[in-house]
């Protein structure tokens, strides 16, 4: 155990946020994700919440504010404008640790492209469709 560290931050994801680089992506997905197949690094925390993660993961990670869209979730098929209760949820998470940023969303076919050029997949043990987030690491700045 760590100071400061939540503890279902293992091992294996600590390495993998301490090695990605400004800009590189990593994705947080639930269950039904094909995250296998995906082909990124594949770190699986079954049992464990999308929202839990996310949560988790941007206590240590800054999100990207060179770009527009740094925090992504998957858009509801066929009603790209439907806002699951977990995007809210994603939403709130995000505005606690980066007041700055908004989710954005992607269609499906997109998403799961992005997602399979990106640099990790986190595999949640999430059961709410669409518990999907891609999220772009951005830098630590220097204090002073």
């Amino acid at each position: 155990m760590l100071k400061n560290i939540p503890p279902i931050l293992g091992p294996d994801l600590l390495g993998i946020l301490r090695a990605m680089g400004h800009g590189d992506e990593i994705a947080i997905v639930d269950a039904n994700y094909p995250a296998d197949s995906a082909g990124p690094v594949l770190v699986r925390l079954d049992g464990i919440s999308a929202t839990d993660i996310l949560d988790a993961v941007l206590t240590l990670m800054p999100l990207d504010d060179f770009v527009d869209e740094a925090a992504i979730c998957m858009q509801v098929v066929g009603n790209p404008d439907q806002r699951e209760p977990i995007m809210d949820e994603f939403d709130a998470i995000i505005a606690r640790h980066e007041p700055a940023m908004k989710l954005a969303s992607l269609e499906r076919f997109a998403f799961y492209e992005r997602v399979s050029k990106g640099y990790a997949i986190v595999q949640s043990g999430e059961r709410r469709l669409y518990g999907n987030v891609l999220l772009k690491k951005g830098v630590i700045r220097p204090k002073g």
